[in-house]
């Protein structure tokens, strides 16, 4: 139900705007593949932070907007974008309509200077580390934690200063930010078999999994119910690799 509500927010602010109805119906579609994504996460995070629930759901939304934007890039990248009738033409103008109007949301939400500073500097810094992914072709434990730290640390990072912005927990925002990043990408790489953890060697495999259980580790240690739910499906995983490994 939690998802729902955030999900349901973001379809009301699609449909606010001025957009020709092929490009309304193909932001939707774009939405509908990011599913479920962070949505329960934002949601219960935002709500154990003291949000009241409208400003929760406007974060939350803008927030989903943005990780479906960076979702189709993967898509458009490794040519799985099977959700457009024609990605290779339609797909660039999608992202940049839903980059725009996630900035466009990002003002709106009336964050301080130094917020908007902070996230949309580990949003920049984490795009050119997804470059960077594109063009290896050859991984090692320092390379994938470098660009972990951009494409899922740095992204967690902008996402919880938006998220818990004037509330008890925005100072611990960035770094939780940062551990929840990798400790999901190597639950998410290990799970899936992603080539950028399956073609490390062995010792380096070894590494990235006590990297990403550190991460974890961080998290547990943070005390917060919506980590801990996050944490029930990662551990098993991590624990199990860690053992393999």
């Amino acid at each position: 139900m939690s998802a729902g509500v955030v999900f349901q927010e973001a379809l009301r602010i699609l449909n606010r705007q001025q957009f020709p109805e092929a490009s309304r119906r193909d932001l939707l579609a774009v939405l509908e593949a990011a599913l479920p994504g962070p949505l329960a996460l934002l949601y219960d995070a935002g709500a154990e932070a003291g949000l009241p629930r409208h400003t929760l759901l406007a974060r939350a939304a803008a927030i989903y907007i943005k990780y479906s934007t960076v979702n189709l890039c993967d898509d458009l990248s490794d040519g799985d974008c099977t959700y457009l009738s024609d990605p290779v033409r339609i797909g660039p103008c999608a992202q940049f309509l839903l980059q725009n109007l996630f900035f466009h949301l990002l003002v709106d939400l009336d964050l301080p200077k130094s917020v908007l500073s902070a996230v949309t500097y580990d949003i920049v810094v984490g795009a050119g580390l997804q470059d960077m992914e594109l063009r290896t072709s050859q991984w090692t434990a320092p390379l994938y934690c470098e660009v972990a730290d951009g494409i899922a640390g740095r992204q967690w990072a902008a996402y919880l200063q938006i998220l818990w912005h004037g509330t008890p927990l925005a100072e611990r925002a960035a770094t939780i930010g940062m551990n929840l990043g990798r400790a999901v990408l190597g639950w998410e790489d290990i799970a899936s078999a992603d080539p950028r953890f399956t073609t490390l060697i062995e010792a380096d495999q070894h590494e990235v999994v006590a990297w990403a259980t550190t991460a974890a580790e961080a998290l547990r240690q943070e005390h917060l119910q919506c980590l801990d739910a996050v944490l029930r499906t990662i551990d098993p995983v991590l624990e199990k690799k860690g053992k393999i490994t």
